[in-house]
Order: C-alpha cells, then structure tokens, then sequence
C-alpha cells in the first residue's frame, strides 16, 4: 500500500466519522427548531390558538379528553411543527453540502420527517399511540435533568405553561432559565432573618414567588419591594423553634419548595457545647425538616413540583476556617447525598462561597449577588448549585459528590 493510497484512506475515514457527527448534531438542531417553534406557539399569536389545541387535548392524567381534540391537535398543531422542523433542517443540510461538508446533517431532516409521518398518522385516526411525554398515568420518575421524561413535560402542560418548553433535550430550557418555573410556587425559607435569608427572599418575590419566612426570631418583619407589580409584598412570617420543626407539618402541606438556609457559626470554638449546637442546627435540625417535607409528597403531582434546596455551604469541600462549621456542614452534605437516593422529589444542594454575613465575618460576596445566583441556576435546573469565587470548588465537589454517591449506591439500600 503506497503513501497515496493511506493518504485516501486515513481522509475516507476522518470524513465518515464527521459526518457521523454532523448526523448526530443534526438531531440537535432539530430538536432545538422544535422547542424554538414551541415556544413560538406560546408567544405568537397566529400559532396560539392551535397550540392551545394540544394543551386541550390532555386531562392531568395525561389521558385524552376526547379523540376528536387529540386529532384536531395533532393536525393543526404537531403537523405544522413537523413540517416546519423538515422544512428547516433540509434547508441547513443543502447549505452544508454546498459549502463541502456533505450529507450529514441530511439525517436531522429524515429524523423530522419521521416527526411528520407519526402526527399525520395520529391526526388520521391511524396511530392511537400518544409519545413517550403524553403517556396516560401517575408520574413515577423525578424530572430528569438533561432529557425530557413525562414528568418534565407534565409541568409544561399542568404546572406553569411559560416554561418546559423542550420535547426531548433540556438545553432551550436551560439557556432561557425555564427549566424551572418560580412564578406563583409557595416557596419557604428557613433562616429567613438572616442575611442569606433576606437576599432569597427578596430574590424569589421578584421572580413572582408566594414566599413564606421561616424565622427563629419572634420580631421579624419583612416587606419585598419588586416582583410582576412592582408593589411592596407582604411575606407570610412562621415562627419555629429548633427541635419543634414538626409543628409546622400541616403548613408544609401547601409549599411547593423548601428552602433550608439556617445554621450557626461558633468560629473557632470547641467545647462540647458548641459541638452540639453546631451539630443540631446545622445538621440535624436540618435533617428533620428534609423528613417533614418528603412525607408531603403524597401524590403523583407532587413527584413534579415538589422540590427541597439545603445550603450546605462549601465547607463541605474546602476549609471555613471553623471546624466544628466543616464538620456539621459536610455531615449534612453526606446526608443529603445519601436522601437523595431515594427522595420521592428533587433536592437540590447550595454550595456557596464567602459573602459578608454575621455566620462568615470573612466572606467577600454579597448576600444578593448570591440569591440572585442561586435562583438564575435553579431555573436552569442545576442540582448542584455552587456560587463561589474559589475555582477548586467546581473541580473539587463533584469530584467528591460523584464517589460519595456511587460509594452510598453500593453499600446501602434502601427499605
């Protein structure tokens, strides 16, 4: 085999792994165009009155209203989707080709075609079968993350129509921060007098949230300036006591994420008092409030808009220059990680930097920087949220979280 020879063969190979990667890149583009064209049916009027259509068509089981509705939303609204993904992707494909990339992208208007092919069969009365997000039952899986499972699209039809946009991929989502709905949610705060308290629950009024302060302290008050009317808001104040956390179980009812966000800070001290109180407010007061909640999942909807967020700080991976505030927060930590196995609703971690506050006389952030970047990557459904200054941390703590989880998956089970 002569240079020539190789030369050809090394080049045929390289080209049909790029297209191969052009086919695969393909499907994304696709899929973005139909998100784009969702959303667009959402906001256009000339296309809301067929979106609405399919938004009709399905009851909160997911079963079907009538056949005549599922029909008529297949054919006004899917089809004109479907045909505007071929449409779409042909039209990049021709233009690939013409600047030499080849066929490759080809594939996104085959895998749209496919699109187009099962909504004029559903349309017809042909195919009775509804998608893998439309099938008929209670919700069993949480959200999922990066793909669209029923579950996620349940929350577009039943929970908050301005968001979970996307059909198969949750990028738009996560670009746009509509992975993750706030407006109108019942959201608690604990450690609400705090500063980091303060800062989430101005930020979450502004974001259209019913937010309700979970405060230790009797003389709080809080009035929010901001939000959709841009009006002063009156938030909800409950009064708990550490240790008497289950006398606020019936409120916990009607709130649709909790927010665990208090926790002491005895600096440099060792004594067994200080061992203690730092082990029961910051570890398992904290745990307690997590088992409260998780028993308020008690239906199907609940598996969707149910959420819990713990600030577990980044003591959990870097020195906080107090040990007894490592030692109880990486507790909590690991604890979390472990619920999470099992929690019948998503729970997020918090873990936050240094910003200026009575528990951290060192930090270096502002308190509303932080809300502010806490909310923005919920909504863009990070599990992990880490807001810090330190770029260890990002390596550091899912290096950490991925081995204590698998570690947790192995050697414990469940009951």
């Amino acid at each position: 085999m002569n240079s020539d020879m190789v030369s050809d063969l090394v080049t045929s190979v390289v080209n049909s792994h790029w297209q191969i990667w052009l086919a695969l890149g393909s499907v994304l583009v696709a899929e973005i165009l139909r998100d784009c064209y969702h959303i667009a049916g959402h906001h256009w009027k000339p296309l809301q009155p067929w979106h609405n259509l399919h938004h009709k068509a399905y009851r909160t089981d997911l079963s079907k209203v009538s056949m005549e509705i599922y029909r008529q939303a297949q054919l006004f609204n899917d089809v004109p989707e479907a045909t505007f993904m071929v449409l779409a992707t042909g039209a990049i494909a021709w233009l690939v080709n013409i600047y030499g990339y080849g066929w490759g992208m080809a594939f996104g208007c085959l895998y749209s075609f496919s699109f187009l092919m099962t909504a004029l069969a559903r349309s017809q009365g042909l195919l009775l079968e509804t998608d893998i997000t439309h099938k008929q039952g209670d919700l069993v899986g949480l959200p999922s993350q990066w793909s669209v499972n029923r579950t996620y699209h349940w929350r577009h039809h039943f929970d908050r129509g301005e968001a979970y946009f996307c059909g198969t991929f949750t990028l738009v989502d996560q670009i746009l921060g509509t992975a993750l709905s706030l407006k109108g949610k019942s959201i608690a705060v604990t450690g609400a007098s705090g500063t980091m308290g303060r800062a989430l629950v101005a930020e979450l009024s502004k974001r259209g949230a019913r937010v309700i302060a979970l405060t230790t302290s009797p003389e709080a008050s809080f009035a929010i300036t901001g939000g959709d009317n841009k009006k002063n808001k009156e938030v909800e104040v409950l009064i708990w006591q550490l240790g008497n956390e289950s006398e606020l179980r019936d409120r916990l009812q009607k709130v649709d994420i909790l927010i665990l966000n208090h926790g002491v800070n005895v600096l440099g001290a060792r004594d067994s008092e200080s061992i203690y109180k730092s082990y029961e407010v910051n570890t398992f007061s904290v745990f307690r409030w997590i088992d409260l909640f998780l028993e308020t999942v008690t239906e199907s909807k609940h598996i969707a808009t149910k959420e819990i967020w713990v600030n577990t700080s980044e003591a959990e991976v870097n020195p906080a220059l107090s040990p007894l505030y490592e030692l109880s927060k990486r507790a909590i930590g690991d604890l979390v990680t472990l619920r999470r196995l099992d929690a019948p609703c998503t729970i997020r971690k918090l873990i936050l930097g240094p910003f200026k506050s009575n528990l951290n006389p060192y930090g270096v952030m502002s308190a509303s920087f932080v809300a502010w970047a806490i909310v923005a990557l919920a909504q863009r459904d990070f599990r992990d949220i880490i807001v810090t200054i330190n770029p260890i941390t990002f390596i550091a703590y899912p290096f950490k979280e991925f081995w204590r989880s698998l570690y947790f998956r192995i050697f414990s089970r469940s009951k």
